[in-house]
């Protein structure tokens, strides 16, 4: 058996395809007998209008292993708010299900941990998704479903790691402050 994983952190953040379907998820990982699980059954009965929080599933009846919440970081309000949801509840939901499976196959998450283990991803969907008459989907899909394998790795592999983060801290500077710094924002 695996050792025990206790929490585990992780994110990741995919662009490239049009505009509104970049895709940033934070995630935590543990056992189910731990603070993972223990957070992982708190959000599910404490629900919040405006940040749904459900389970990944591959279709309406179909959850995927290692159980996995899904809560939004955006809080979408007025006529929008149900196409968001919907696209939200559909689109990413397959798309972080299929992330997750991903990982597994991968080997970033132990197989024989899948009924173990909870994810908490805090998903973060633009929420101009709504407003896109010619959203495509299948790209939304494959970005999410990406950035979710990715964070699972990062998890996983505690990447990346302090020596790599004190070697390169002045080195890097974060998006939006150097925005700030250019008067871009």
């Amino acid at each position: 058996m695996s050792e025990r994983i206790v929490m585990r952190t992780g994110e990741a953040l995919v662009a490239g395809g049009p505009p509104g379907t970049a895709a940033e998820p934070e995630i935590v990982i543990g056992e189910l007998d731990g603070p993972v699980g223990t957070a992982l059954a708190t959000l599910t009965g404490d629900q919040v209008q405006g940040h749904s929080r459900v389970f990944a599933i591959l279709n309406t009846d179909i959850q995927v292993r290692p159980v996995t919440l899904m809560v939004s970081k955006v809080t979408v309000k007025g006529k929008m708010a149900a196409r968001y949801t919907n696209i939200l509840m559909g689109t990413v939901q397959a798309a972080i299900a299929n992330g997750v499976l991903d990982a597994v196959r991968a080997g970033d998450i132990p197989k024989e941990k899948a009924n173990d283990l909870g994810i908490i991803v805090s998903v973060w969907l633009n929420p101009s998704v709504a407003s896109d008459d010619n959203l495509d989907h299948q790209i939304l899909f494959d970005i999410h479903r990406k950035a979710t394998a990715q964070a699972i790795h990062k998890a996983m592999t505690n990447t990346p790691d302090i020596d790599w983060l004190l070697e390169n801290q002045d080195k890097i500077t974060h998006k939006y402050f150097q925005m700030g710094l250019d008067g871009k924002i």
